[in-house]
């Protein structure tokens, strides 16, 4: 299952790298609703090998989520791979660059079961695609929306 989504950024590439790459922020964002945030790797630096184990409570049920960064090719975007249970997932960050303080960002995530109970629950997920995929694209907006305002408040 596929989710995917683009927004056009009123800021320059380098800009919109460094808001998708601040990995600090989202920890924090998870910690205030929740989850438990570990990083892995050893290393501090932010890249390919960067590892991440979160657990959150989804559906009644604590869960575990590792996330490792396999590509990352600054300022044009990077790749995540997950697993949960018997769910696999990738999510992709691509950038490019449109004018001198214009960026297209594109954003997908797919999700792959591996178990019969993940499958069951990408199945229930497919019969209500139309809300997620709105839900996704609202959120992916108001991301791309502050982005601009700190950019423009702040340059």
């Amino acid at each position: 299952m596929r989710f995917s989504t683009r927004e056009d950024i009123e800021a320059p590439i380098e800009a919109v790298f460094g808001a998708v790459t601040d990995f600090d922020g989202f920890e924090r964002q998870a910690l205030r609703r929740g989850a438990e945030v570990t990083r892995q790797d050893t290393t501090g630096k932010t890249g390919v090998g960067s590892e991440w184990q979160v657990k959150f409570a989804f559906r009644g049920k604590q869960r575990e989520l590792d996330a490792r960064i396999t590509e990352f090719d600054a300022p044009n975007g990077y790749r995540i791979d997950s697993r949960t249970g018997g769910l696999e997932g990738v999510i992709s960050v691509d950038l490019l660059q449109l004018a001198p303080q214009r960026t297209r960002m594109q954003l997908a995530v797919d999700l792959n079961p591996r178990t019969l109970s993940a499958r069951l629950l990408v199945q229930s997920l497919k019969f209500a695609k139309g809300t997620l995929n709105k839900r996704f694209s609202t959120r992916v907006w108001r991301f791309a929306q502050g982005i601009e305002d700190k950019f423009h408040n702040v340059g």
